[in-house]
């Protein structure tokens, strides 16, 4: 009976270990040039409603000028809409600056991963230019090397022996 309990309680023990966390790294956004702003967001930010040619990620809190709370929507566009980003206060909805260039991302726009390195983006005016660079601002620590669950439970399986052995010799 104690050798099923205590094998009942290795097979949890290595499902529990066989169990990953996804971590996302944090990036850092500058924009530069005809108008400058900065702000932080996930590397692979949760997207409630994404179009086929566009995602809009709603009241990133940042250093906007020009806004009233330092709040805005972005709206990023894939390279059919050709690339790059507009920035509209999340209060007023006035648009503070529209930038045409790169697509800013990979992957599905329900599903984004941002792209590191340094932008050129153009505004509707020939005279609007602006530089947006994304670098990571914290690399996430490694995971810790998780051990195959057929290993974990091989292991927490004899030491389940070992122990039923042990117990069967002290009650002798």
């Amino acid at each position: 009976m104690n050798l099923m309990k205590s094998m009942k309680i290795a097979a949890v023990a290595a499902a529990l270990f066989s169990a990953s966390v996804a971590h996302a790294a944090l990036y850092e956004f500058k924009l530069t040039g005809d108008y400058t702003a900065s702000w932080q967001l996930d590397s692979t930010p949760d997207i409630p409603v994404a179009r086929a040619d566009i995602f809009v990620i709603d009241a990133v809190n940042g250093n906007f000028p020009g806004t009233v709370s330092n709040s805005v929507n972005l709206t990023f566009f894939n390279s059919t809409l050709y690339g790059g980003l507009q920035i509209n206060d999340s209060v007023n909805f006035m648009q503070l600056m529209a930038g045409l260039g790169d697509q800013l991302y990979t992957g599905p726009e329900a599903n984004p991963t941002f792209r590191l390195g340094t932008f050129e983006l153009r505004g509707s005016s020939i005279r609007d230019a602006y530089t947006l660079t994304v670098t990571e601002l914290e690399a996430m620590p490694e995971p810790a090397p998780v051990p195959e669950p057929a290993s974990a439970a091989l292991l927490l399986g004899g030491l389940g022996l070992l122990h039923a052995a042990r117990k069967r010799r002290q009650q002798k």
